[in-house]
């Protein structure tokens, strides 16, 4: 039997095709994401949402240009770090695969947005928020969850409009992701009439935050903005309540916005004043969110994070392009992928011309007996 070679994936679809009556296209669909390391929890709970879909996919028997496909996984690790992310995007491009669904840092995804641009090759992030990845208009790059205007800005208007803070302190971790969302929101709270009295940088790697904490506690800030990930703001919540900051609120993206960052507080006492904002609607709201996490939970019980929903979705809606298109081959499906018009477990996804999610929505949450609970 003559084979003939085909390869693709979501952080990548590979494959081969055999020829004859019982034809079957393999796509094998990749995940990249920090499934070691600090943020480990994000990138592996990222890979169980890609992973359920796939097998969603194969339990449809789908066919794609009149052949029968069975979908595989092909995960890579970027640990977080873009020097090892960017070494697994161009792993996959000269795989020649079809398509990426991957990414948690925006530190990893914009670099890696143009190696996947330079390749001709799909990329959907369910997770990056910094807007930056969209600004250079590449038609291969995607998002479907809301960016860091968004929750920057939803964040200073809670802020300033609702709490009717005057005073605010602002720390990020200088990553792409933790700065940006960090500038977003220092530019919008401003704007609202609220005085940033501090503004302070640490790294995605510091556990100490004595030195800078005590610096703000002089400021008497009403709150911090803290622009980075869970495993630092556990440790911060912690040398808050050490420092007697009891009374001061933590204001942070996605990326505190989630069920271990009551583990790493410890029972910190500052949790219970925690604000935080994600891209999307909570699980409750979502379409199909709620049926979904009782599916997820019972595959990958105490798992689920975050993200999980928007890379089923974004796997979903690849897999959906490539239907409507009646191939794999990114050339065919990319114009049908920027046409999707998709009913996913978290929303009703289309995209605008650059890749961004058209009619983003957003969740603030805080965090009540060490759980996350959705704001009303």
């Amino acid at each position: 039997m003559r084979v003939k070679a085909v390869t693709l994936a979501v952080a990548g679809l590979v494959g081969g095709m055999a020829s004859g009556a019982m034809a079957q296209e393999v796509i094998k669909i990749g995940h990249i994401g920090p499934v070691s390391g600090p943020q480990a929890h994000f990138g592996k709970d990222d890979e169980n949402g890609v992973r359920m879909a796939i097998e969603d996919l194969n339990a449809k028997g789908m066919e794609i240009g009149g052949k029968k496909v069975k979908f595989q996984l092909v995960a890579e690790d970027d640990s977080a770090d873009p020097k090892q992310g960017t070494a697994a995007s161009q792993k996959l491009c000269d795989d020649k695969v079809a398509g990426a669904v991957a990414f948690v840092n925006s530190g990893v995804a914009i670099p890696s947005s143009k190696i996947f641009n330079d390749c001709g090759i799909p990329m959907i992030t369910g997770a990056a928020t910094n807007p930056a990845l969209t600004k250079p208009g590449y038609k291969t790059t995607f998002r479907v969850i809301a960016n860091d205007n968004a929750l920057g800005a939803a964040l200073a208007n809670y802020a300033a409009k609702t709490l009717g803070l005057k005073t605010v302190a602002v720390i990020d971790d200088r990553t792409a992701y933790g700065q940006g969302l960090a500038e977003v929101f220092k530019k919008e709270v401003e704007k609202l009439g609220a005085k940033v009295v501090a503004t302070e940088f640490t790294n995605d790697k510091a556990t100490d935050f004595m030195a800078i904490l005590t610096s703000v506690k002089a400021k008497k800030p009403q709150a911090i903005f803290y622009g980075g990930m869970y495993g630092q703001a556990g440790p911060m919540l912690r040398q808050m309540g050490q420092l007697g900051m009891t009374d001061v609120k933590m204001f942070g993206g996605d990326g505190i916005c989630v069920v271990e960052l009551a583990k790493v507080a410890a029972g910190a006492k500052p949790l219970e004043n925690v604000v935080c904002a994600e891209g999307g609607s909570s699980l409750a709201k979502m379409p199909g969110g709620t049926e979904w996490k009782k599916r997820y939970d019972a595959k990958y019980p105490g798992q689920f994070q975050v993200y999980s929903p928007y890379f089923y979705d974004a796997t979903m809606l690849m897999a959906d392009a490539m239907k409507r298109a009646n191939s794999a081959d990114p050339k065919v499906y990319l114009p049908f992928l920027q046409k999707t018009d998709y009913q996913g477990v978290t929303a009703k996804i289309a995209f605008e011309a650059n890749g961004e999610m058209k009619n983003p929505s957003y969740t603030l949450s805080r965090y009540v007996g060490g759980n996350k609970q959705p704001l009303e």
